[in-house]
């Protein structure tokens, strides 16, 4: 039998996940009886001593590293970001260059989302939430007199402005709605997007010829802010602006105002800062739904994050390559600016 200090060393330090969070019992009993886990707090791994480090295979979480203390991880073959927001923590280039492989977990949440954005589209067409809260209050209104501002989804002209998992899984949900969709995504090569059935188109077109538009981009050191006044006013009337990647590829600020005017109405899941204030003023601004950043905080998403580690952990072992998770890219992983989640 093999002895317990043969088995190969995992530093776990997932934080803002905890390993019950991210893993069911059955995954963590099997993690902890293939692996030795030592758990450290992400900004702690330096002060972990040479005999934990230099045998060290994996990383579960994404702990700010430098190249001094990689070159005391000699045995380390893959850093597996559990938080799945790659922020430039770490030399990538060194990682890289040894063959380190670094993986993130995002693409749990990417029919959580979808489906959570598929839901405001929804409300947003036939104002459902503000019914209730009308209903509750005595002050329904009956039949076709309730649905003046009703409209629907089906039919009508979608945009989506990313296509990564999130805005794959988007175009999955939006299938049977017989939506006319069309992307932007600079990073995506338009036969990509054919092959997905929706049509390539610049950033004004999607702007101004959607009904609803869903921003699913990530943020990059290219799209800071990059939706601001311009793009809100060239946008129709009444169009329903739904966001639900980062806060940051947005001006919040002119998104607002573009609601305040009742040019367009909007919702979100994601905000300039988290938690919001009690006193910010997107929280009584009319025509604006608002999620608290939960459209993908489903424990089935996270478990099912514990499961694809485990997977492709074993499958390094076997000196295989890494394929449940989502591998960084050398040439895109530093222009990612996604702020790192505080809460779950």
């Amino acid at each position: 039998m093999t002895s317990a200090n043969a088995r190969p060393l995992v530093i776990s330090a997932p934080e803002p996940r905890t390993l019950d969070l991210i893993f069911t019992p059955q995954a963590l009993a099997q993690l902890k009886a293939k692996y030795r886990i030592v758990e450290a707090h992400p900004e702690n791994i330096a002060g972990l001593g040479d005999d934990v480090l230099s045998q060290a295979r994996f990383i579960i979480g994404q702990p700010p590293l430098d190249h001094a203390m990689l070159e005391r991880m000699p045995h380390l073959r893959a850093i597996l970001n559990v938080e799945s927001n790659l922020i430039n923590n770490m030399p990538y280039e060194v990682l890289f260059a040894r063959g380190i492989h670094v993986v993130t977990t995002g693409q749990v949440f990417a029919e959580p989302v979808a489906e959570l954005g598929l839901a405001m589209a929804l409300n947003i067409a036939r104002g459902i939430v503000d019914a209730d809260v009308d209903f509750r209050a005595g002050r329904e209104l009956w039949g076709g007199d309730g649905n003046a501002k009703a409209r629907l989804l089906s039919g009508s002209d979608v945009g989506i402005i990313g296509f990564g998992d999130l805005g794959k899984a988007l175009n999955r949900v939006l299938s049977g709605f017989r939506t006319k969709i069309k992307v932007y995504d600079p990073w995506m090569p338009a036969s990509i997007l054919i092959d997905n059935g929706v049509q390539p188109a610049t950033l004004e077109d999607v702007l101004a010829t959607s009904d609803f538009i869903f921003v699913v981009a990530a943020v990059t050191s290219e799209n800071e802010h990059f939706l601001g006044e311009k793009a809100f006013a060239t946008m129709r009337p009444g169009a329903a602006f739904i966001l639900l990647s980062r806060a940051n590829v947005v001006d919040f600020d002119a998104l607002m105002g573009a609601v305040a005017s009742g040019h367009i109405v909007a919702a979100s899941d994601v905000y300039p800062q988290e938690p919001l204030p009690l006193d910010h003023p997107v929280r009584s601004l009319k025509g604006f739904l608002r999620s608290a950043h939960r459209a993908g905080a489903l424990d089935s998403a996270f478990k099912k994050m514990g499961d694809m580690v485990l997977e492709d952990m074993d499958l390094m072992d076997r000196s295989l390559p890494p394929m449940r998770c989502k591998r960084a890219e050398r040439e895109t992983v530093s222009r990612m600016r996604s702020k790192p989640v505080t809460v779950n």
